[in-house]
């Protein structure tokens, strides 16, 4: 009976590690990246110019706003500017004729002191 049971044993061991298909291990598809990870000289056919990526900076909105930003503040100061002139100008047109009017009215008194 000891023979037979272990015969048994024995047969059901074997019988399932045989079974067993080897799996086939697919590994490359898994080590490429769905990108290109080819490095691109600078002196390449597809590496972009420094003229090309100008151009494109140039053409992107955000820099056209802030061109039209930098105009925009230029005309307001240079407006401030004339505006400071015009008053700067009254100011001094302002303070000459004041006095002017003092030495005319200094004019006469002082021919009246020196007639008496």
């Amino acid at each position: 009976m000891k023979n037979i049971f272990s015969a048994i044993l024995l047969i059901l061991i074997f019988s399932a590690c045989s079974n067993k298909e080897p799996v086939s291990v697919d590994n490359s598809q898994d080590l490429k990246p769905s990108y290109d990870t080819t490095a691109i000289d600078s002196f390449s056919a597809g590496a972009t110019s420094e003229a090309v990526i100008m151009k494109i900076k140039m053409s992107s909105q955000k820099y056209q706003d802030s061109i039209k930003e930098a105009l925009k503040l230029k005309a307001e100061e240079k407006r401030i500017a004339e505006e400071l002139e015009k008053e700067n100008k009254k100011k001094q047109e302002e303070e000459k004729k004041k006095a002017n009017e003092e030495k005319q009215n200094k004019a006469p008194e002082s021919s009246e002191v020196k007639q008496n």
